[in-house]
């Protein structure tokens, strides 16, 4: 197996990034549009914009409302990642660009959980200044620590 490297990967990953974040904005500027038209609507009497309890109501709003797009954002990128990575593509559009793909330690396509793993395991890597992505270019098989916790390579197709 010839295994991707680090700059290679870097480059899927800045692909899938880019893909993440306009299906995000896509996600976010109805979402927002929707919360200025209801805020638009709004009366805002004098007693309204005095009143403190209306003030933190409002704030707590759309507070509440930012934290749950976030968390379907969240969601949907482990989803994409996972998806993708333990299909029968083995990879995320921006490895399918570069032609690499995901496998376990003999080859073999990753199950979803796997996958998963692998997706909660890039928590640690970047947590850790970003070390654990940094390993994929000094380790014999070009993994990074991700790929090490969940028992991965990262090879070309």
């Amino acid at each position: 197996m010839a295994y991707a490297g680090f700059w290679k990967r870097f480059a899927a990953y800045l692909i899938d990034s880019i893909i993440l974040g306009v299906v995000s904005w896509i996600i976010i500027l109805p979402i927002l549009g929707a919360i200025g038209l209801g805020m638009g609507s709004m009366d805002y009497s004098e007693e309204m914009i005095t009143d403190e309890d209306a003030a933190a109501g409002l704030a707590a709003m759309m507070v509440g409302g930012m934290m749950m797009l976030w968390v379907v954002i969240a969601v949907a990128a482990w989803l994409y990642f996972a998806l993708m990575e333990s299909s029968s593509k083995q990879a995320t559009l921006g490895k399918m660009a570069l032609g690499i793909i995901v496998t376990d330690m003999n080859g073999n396509r990753l199950t979803f959980g796997r996958a998963t793993g692998r997706y909660f395991g890039k928590i640690l890597s970047g947590m850790i200044l970003m070390i654990g992505y940094i390993m994929a270019a000094f380790t014999e098989k070009k993994q990074a620590l991700h790929d090490m916790i969940a028992g991965c390579l990262v090879v070309n197709k």
